[in-house]
């Protein structure tokens, strides 16, 4: 957005710029103001579902399982050793770190949006200045210009070629434009233009109130990752007290107190405690880690669904350049020299708030004094503006191609410094009087100035970063396709010569497709066009973000799967953005999407290991329940295991390094792992604990022997999901190792956990079986994974195309 002055006296005596008619009132007192306030007449928002501190705690305590676990605790209290309520322990640590990691994120979100916090300008006690929205009252004379969102309902009051794009709200593909009387909504932007408006629908009364809540989400909504694993959650929590009984009344010959414990081991062991903690740790902290790149995360499931992007969607001004335009040269095409410096002088102040080309006239010309008879302000959608002065004529500034027709001789002209990177702007003149929004008939262009711009030194790397992780790169931009070719070739864009006319886009769905998804450089593209690109690459199935910093980028940065706004970017940009890079720095999206891709990843890692703990609880507990014998640990045992094969080693995976790209499809993948490596673990640890108890090895020795099984079942299946094995990877399974060594080889915690050693015979009995179950849980894991890949298909093909003598195809 252009700078302005925040505080600044208004003087209309002397406005060139609109009727006398429309000159807008002083606006409010501060008296007036003072009164609105105190009467609760402000742009006070609802609090939306942001979280608040209250709210962070009650998610993190007050749960369905944490309710069984506590009453759990109580049940062992009155039947077992108090080492075994160690889970309830356990539950209490989960709870804490889940609401320090969550607080850590809100402090960061809420000092990234009161840095971002947006801002209105408005006229009281005749000045202009700018003030936080929610500090709008009631009769405010709200200031409008383009780019600006709209963030209260009212009246227009004045305005100058003022237009609005309310296709967010209504759909119509068309501006509006906006004459003194008409109505304004919040939600709408400002397209072209400038205008004044009286607020009259504040706060909770207003559209702005549903936007804002709607843009300040703390929450996981649309996450195939939370999906998930609320899903598991719903099994596990509809098979855990049928399961439960059964085991009591299954082991009811063992005593009732013997029966209990088992029960209650069983049942904690089948809730993935931690599964929940992590998931909401590893989003808490990427936020944390974001805004240490100075990005503001509007919308958390965007740090998933960014993850998820397999293209993104640049506009060329502002993200792949700095957006900081010099003059090249004005070259003469027809007429005179100073004719043409006034003529660029004269249009160039026509707007209250020029856009950046404007403003470099402005700095390279003088005003020439010309009186203004009409106007109409410049929009991304036109691609060109113009003005009528007295005795002047009628002067359009543009698209050269746009404006007026081309000789042979200037197309040449105009192509050389397109294929140089250059932006070409022509100025053309016409005896014709400006009708509304039309071109003037009868122009002739008289000159070209030539613009360029600066290729931002961090977008190569940001480019070979998203080349290197599949992420297809699209440039979308409203300047000439050949311009937009050589800033992209320059940036090292991968098929920049892959180049569309937007002039030439179709408006057949399929058609559209296509190109959408053969062409690189896209230039002449309109706002709806480029959302219609993104719609249509979204059909063609993929995951799409866009980035842009301008109101013409609003449209597709909110069809987008994900919208990226520079900092400095338009404020309706911003607004419906889920991503805002504060400092608009170009090399942040690397980090995002490195952020994404980190936490899903690590998020399945854990999530296959907690499912895998679940799976043969369940086993076992039904194993135990129909041979009525008793159950194979002690709560504080699987306590243990636990801690040590996946609360811990979870806790570091979530946080760990992680690139690889997201796929759909978790919760099957999910259980192609947990599912066979749960009942393998499962058949081992009770197979295990069948030998030594036929062995005549005590209850409790036998219950060490199936922890040491279970254990380093665990322990195997921790090095698959941790795969590919990094150093700091190898370091945790060993650290995990040794800790549990220490836990049997010394007397007190031996004593704590309840594992006295059983023989020599029985130790090694066990190594063999965990040995011989790492082998068939790996051969299975794969075989899961061959079947859920048509591998059986593939097979039965192959056998038959052997008999009939046909040669088989290997390719799958």
């Amino acid at each position: 957005m252009v700078p302005h002055n925040p505080e600044r006296r208004v003087d209309y005596s002397a406005s060139r710029l609109m009727p006398i008619a429309t000159i807008p009132s002083v606006g409010l007192t501060s008296e007036q103001v003072a009164e609105r306030f105190a009467s609760g007449k402000r742009n006070v928002r609802p609090s939306g579902p942001d979280r608040t501190t209250a709210d962070i705690i009650k998610a993190n305590t007050l749960t369905r399982f944490n309710l069984l676990i506590a009453v759990l605790v109580v049940v062992i209290i009155f039947v077992a050793p108090i080492q075994d309520a160690l889970f309830g322990l356990v539950m209490v640590i989960n709870s804490v770190i889940g609401i320090v990691q969550e607080l850590r994120a809100k402090v960061a979100l809420d000092r990234l949006r009161l840095i971002e916090a947006p801002h209105v300008r408005v006229i009281r006690d005749g000045i202009e200045t700018s003030i936080p929205v929610e500090d709008v009252v009631e009769d405010d004379t709200v200031v409008l210009h383009s780019g600006d969102q709209v963030v209260v309902d009212g009246t227009v009051s004045s305005s100058h070629g003022l237009e609005i794009d309310e296709s967010l709200l209504t759909g119509e593909a068309d501006a509006v434009p906006k004459e003194a009387g008409h109505w304004a909504r919040s939600g709408s932007f400002v397209v072209a233009g400038s205008g004044h408006m009286i607020a009259e629908h504040v706060g909770v009364e207003s559209f702005a109130a549903q936007l804002a809540v709607e843009a300040r989400k703390f929450t996981l909504v649309n996450s195939e990752i939370r999906s998930g694993i609320n899903t598991v959650l719903t099994i596990i929590g509809w098979m855990l007290i049928p399961i439960g009984l059964i085991l009591v009344i299954g082991q009811l010959t063992q005593g009732f107190a013997q029966a209990a414990t088992g029960a209650v081991a069983g049942m904690v062991a089948m809730i993935p405690q931690g599964l929940v903690l992590l998931t909401s740790v590893a989003f808490a902290v990427a936020v944390v880690r974001l805004g240490r790149h100075r990005v503001l995360v509007q919308e958390l499931p965007a740090v998933e669904t960014l993850a998820r992007v397999d293209v993104v969607c640049f506009d060329k001004t502002g993200t792949l350049t700095e957006g900081t335009l010099r003059l090249i040269a004005t070259q003469l095409i027809t007429g005179d020299k100073d004719t043409v410096r006034h003529a660029l002088g004269a249009l160039s102040r026509v707007e209250n708030e020029p856009n950046a080309t404007a403003q470099l006239l402005v700095g390279s010309t003088s005003d020439p004094g010309w009186r203004l008879a009409q106007s109409v302000p410049f929009s991304s959608a036109r691609k060109w503006s113009a003005a009528s002065f007295h005795q002047r004529g009628t002067w359009v500034l543009g698209a050269p191609d746009i404006v007026a027709p081309l000789t042979k001789h200037l197309a040449a002209t105009i192509a050389k410094h397109t294929k140089a990177g250059r932006r070409v702007i022509a100025l053309a003149y016409t005896d014709a009087s400006l009708a509304g929004t039309d071109l003037p008939p009868g122009l002739a262009t008289w000159a070209l100035v030539i613009v360029g711009d600066t290729v931002r030194t961090d977008a190569e790397a940001a480019l070979a970063f998203f080349a290197e992780q599949g992420v297809a790169v699209k440039v979308i931009s409203g300047d000439d396709p050949r311009t937009v070719a050589a800033i992209a070739h320059a940036a090292g864009v991968a098929g920049s010569n892959r180049v569309v006319d937007g002039r030439r886009l179709p408006t057949d769905p399929d058609r559209l497709q296509s190109i959408a998804e053969r062409g690189v450089v896209f230039g002449r593209i309109t706002p709806h066009q480029k959302r219609d690109l993104v719609q249509a690459l979204q059909a063609k199935g993929h995951t799409v973000a866009m980035t842009g910093d301008g109101v013409n980028d609003v449209l597709a940065l909110k069809e987008a799967d994900i919208g990226v706004a520079m900092g400095g970017g338009s404020a309706a940009s911003r607004a419906v953005s889920q991503l805002v890079l504060l400092d608009g720095t170009f090399d942040a999206l690397p980090q995002v999407v490195a952020e994404g891709r980190r936490i899903i990843g690590n998020i399945e890692r854990v999530s296959n290991l907690f499912l895998t703990k679940t799976v043969y609880a369940m086993a076992l507990a039904v194993s135990t329940a129909f041979a009525q014998v008793a159950f194979p640990f002690l709560p504080r045992q699987l306590s243990l295991v636990g801690a040590l094969t996946i609360g811990i080693p979870g806790f570091f995976l979530a946080l760990q390094p992680s690139a690889t790209p997201v796929r759909p499809g978790f919760l099957l993948r999910a259980f192609r792992f947990a599912i066979p490596t749960g009942l393998i673990a499962a058949a081992a640890t009770y197979g295990a604990y069948g030998l030594a108890r036929s062995q005549g090895v005590g209850l409790a020795e036998a219950r060490t022997t199936a922890t040491l099984v279970l254990v380093a079942v665990s322990l195997f299946a921790l090095l698959v999901v941790s795969r590919p094995l990094t150093t700091a990877r190898q370091v945790l399974v060993m650290a995990m190792t040794f800790v549990f060594v220490l836990t049997v080889a010394l007397e007190p915690p031996r004593v704590f956990y309840e594992l006295p050693l059983p023989s020599a015979i029985v130790i090694w009995a066990s190594v063999g079986i965990a040995a011989a179950t790492g082998t068939v849980m790996y051969a299975a894991w794969q075989l899961s994974g061959w079947i859920l890949q048509g591998g059986v298909h593939s097979f039965v093909a192959a056998v038959v195309g052997t008999f009939r003598g046909k040669p088989v195809d290997h390719e799958g």
